[in-house]
């Protein structure tokens, strides 16, 4: 199925397909796709502009996930168009914080579909962008599937905003026709991107989502967006 233009209907209708949509991802990955001990759910958020989530858990609490036995997770580099690594540690503005975990279990990753209220003004970007990188400066690896395009205030879209904080001024510009964004953020003693830019009309692939720094699942981003 192509990609819908979403920036042809109301904010109402988007929000009705994004929760629909967490769902089914939520169920692919739990129907047999995350390895043992390890879950998909769906968080709501309160506030506005806070859209619902959908967070990878492990039960087994702040040990290490072993994920050597396993056949569910994929230990060889994931295929996208563009890939950025870095190494850089940002310190400006980093200060001590204190993070509560889900009492389930810890959080491995989260999956954002960005609404567009989280780009519709300067302010509700930077907020998504600073929640972006509290999340991998806190050890959670992050998938972001953004299917509008960028906005005003951010030309070069959501993922420049972001790697501008672990590696500053790092040129990206979106290929020619596309302006839709997929990108998998890997944390651990480097910070990598895995990014597939897509346009209106074309068919989502896959995107790994991490759930350590070397292994990943794949994301059946358009078996669900179909369903």
């Amino acid at each position: 199925m192509p990609l819908h233009d979403w920036t042809r209907v109301n904010a109402g209708l988007f929000h009705d397909f994004h929760q629909t949509w967490s769902i089914f991802i939520k169920q692919s990955l739990n129907n047999g796709l995350l390895p043992k001990d390890v879950y998909a759910l769906v968080e709501q958020r309160a506030a506005q502009y806070e859209p619902d989530v959908l967070a990878v858990h492990s039960d087994q609490g702040t040990g290490q996930l072993d994920l050597n036995d396993t056949d569910l997770a994929t230990l060889a580099p994931p295929q996208t168009s563009i890939v950025r690594r870095t190494d850089e540690e940002v310190y400006g503005e980093k200060a001590n914080r204190i993070v509560v975990r889900h009492q389930l279990g810890r959080v491995l990753a989260i999956i954002e579909i960005v609404s567009p209220g989280n780009k519709d003004r300067e302010s509700s970007l930077r907020r998504f962008v600073e929640k972006t990188v509290d999340f991998l400066d806190g050890g959670v690896h992050v998938l972001i599937v953004d299917l509008f395009p960028p906005m005003g205030h951010a030309p070069s879209g959501l993922h420049k905003l972001i790697w501008d904080r672990f590696a500053l001024d790092e040129p990206f510009e979106f290929p020619d026709g596309k302006n839709r964004l997929l990108a998998s953020y890997v944390t651990g003693p480097e910070k990598v991107a895995y990014i597939e830019p897509v346009a209106v009309g074309d068919s989502l692939p896959e995107m790994p989502l991490f759930l350590t720094d070397r292994y990943y699942v794949s994301v059946p981003l358009e078996s669900t967006y179909q369903s």
